[in-house]
């Protein structure tokens, strides 16, 4: 591919000039710290991710530079000038900052990194990359994952900088690395994860020899911390498009490594035909749960989306009569889905709710079609607790059959329940499900000490609750005594 900067290095075409006009218009504040940079004597450029999304007509509020000054230089510069200044990722050569400005008629706060010139590789064992710093921006481009994003602006002349030929990716909307995709990935084998997740949020695709290098190098990518892998994991699973990235991941060989239970869905079909693609179907509902967002991407429900039907490897069972049985397989999956988030480092609370939603998934259809009762009504709502909402939407979007009839039973089926949980929660607190005693009332009435009995007795009152709905307190006192009655016998 022709190098963008060699075939007309003086001459920028209307497209560099325009995104760099777009660069500075929406970034102001880049043309402020680069003269501050030139009156220290160092050279400042954006970088990367900036420039790659001002050309796609997306820049946010996170601006990227790179500098040849080190970072205890960067810190001096950038200290009197940003509103806040952080250090975190010096050992990196990376230095934060925080500036709010004004553009046009609005007050906007950039969030800001400048990284010294650097180029990173791992040994075969280290966790950790090993970071040198470098004297020249090209060879600081070369060093970056893929040539959407070894492009940069050097400020103030704002001159475009392109040596990979990263322009006509960006129109091809292709991925390929600056240097051979097998030296990239060896630099740092996240980068293979990368490719799947910039694929799902640009809806790019990866270039062959790319493809084949992450298929080839999959196992490298053990070398690399959990957290790295999930923080990659979350910003596909997040992006628009996260079936592509999946897809590669499953593709390449890479998911065997970071998510084996994806690829395990891939179950053959039976002589009949009559067994679903598993794998596809997850991928069905992650993408109609997405389509019931309304608050913006929701990751709780995305992993409980994917994650649903891992436990349906384990459970499946062929039957005599030809059917494909796949019992408590919500229960083993709920257990397979702690289990891996747990290694993949998520949050214990992150870790409750998914597997959570994935034990309940099957809930609604153990109900069956019909009426629902008001002790049915308050169990589900009582199980699901705050994840509720999110209950509701992954059990619409667990509905994939193609059969016009049965989708439209099961959409009225679960149409009425929320209908029965509207209807219960006007009448009732139905959030906040308890019985009508309280722990010191129980020991109050039965004359009894702190001990098992107590929580005996609120747990006989919490089912009278949640089959006959509200009580009097006469009425529950009556009941606890002669639930006390009967224990003493």
């Amino acid at each position: 591919m022709p190098n963008a900067k060699e075939a007309n290095p003086s001459a920028p075409s209307q497209e560099q000039r325009r995104a760099v006009s777009e660069l500075l218009r929406v970034a102001p504040v880049a043309d402020d710290l680069a003269r501050r940079f030139q009156e220290a004597g160092f050279s400042l450029a954006l970088v990367g991710g900036s420039v790659r999304d001002a050309l796609l007509g997306r820049l946010g509020n996170d601006l990227d530079f790179t500098t040849d000054a080190r970072p205890q230089d960067v810190l001096k510069i950038m200290k009197p000038w940003a509103d806040a200044v952080w250090d975190v990722g010096i050992a990196f050569g990376t230095v934060g900052a925080q500036k709010a400005a004004r553009v046009g008629d609005a007050d906007r706060t950039w969030q800001i990194e400048v990284t010294t010139y650097r180029s990173e590789a791992y040994d075969r064992t280290s966790r950790k990359p090993e970071v040198s710093y470098g004297d020249s921006i090209e060879d600081d481009l070369v060093r970056r994952d893929f040539t959407v994003n070894a492009m940069a602006v050097a400020l103030p002349e704002k001159e475009f900088i392109d040596p990979h030929g990263g322009l006509e990716d960006l129109a091809a909307r292709v991925l390929r690395t600056p240097g051979t995709p097998e030296e990239s990935f060896s630099d740092d084998p996240l980068r293979m994860m990368r490719a799947a997740r910039f694929a799902a949020q640009l809806d790019f695709e990866v270039a062959p020899e790319v493809v084949k290098a992450m298929t080839d190098m999959a196992g490298r990518i053990d070398i690399v911390s959990a957290e790295r892998v999930r923080d990659e994991l979350n910003k596909l699973i997040l992006s628009p498009h996260p079936r592509k990235g999946l897809s590669l991941l499953v593709e390449t060989g890479l998911a065997e490594h970071v998510l084996p239970e994806l690829p395990a869905l891939r179950l053959e079909r039976d002589e009949h035909h009559r067994h679903k693609d598993v794998y596809d179907h997850t991928l069905i509902v992650l993408e109609q749960a997405m389509a019931l967002e309304n608050e913006g991407p929701d990751l709780t429900l995305r992993l409980a989306a994917l994650l649903h039907d891992i436990g349906k490897p384990r459970t499946r069972r062929f039957e005599k009569d030809g059917r494909v049985s796949f019992h408590h397989h919500e229960v083993v999956g709920a257990k397979m889905t702690k289990r891996r988030m747990t290694a993949l480092k998520y949050s214990n609370e992150l870790v409750k709710d998914v597997s959570r939603l994935v034990e309940l998934h099957l809930r609604f259809h153990g109900y069956g079609t019909g009426e629902w009762t008001d002790s049915a009504v308050r169990r589900y709502v009582r199980d699901a607790g705050p994840l509720l909402d999110r209950l509701h939407k992954l059990t619409r979007s667990d509905c994939t059959t193609r059969n016009k009839r049965k989708a439209s039973a099961l959409s009225r089926a679960y149409d009425g329940l929320e209908e029965r949980i509207a209807q219960l929660k006007e009448q009732e607190e139905l959030d906040a499900i308890r019985p009508d005693l309280d722990g010191n009332q129980v020991m109050e009435i039965l004359g009894i000490r702190p001990g098992p009995a107590v929580g005996q007795a609120y747990k006989h009152l919490l089912e009278l609750r949640l089959e006959n709905g509200p009580m009097e307190h006469d009425a529950a006192v009556a009941a606890l005594k002669e639930w006390w009655a009967a224990q003493e016998r």
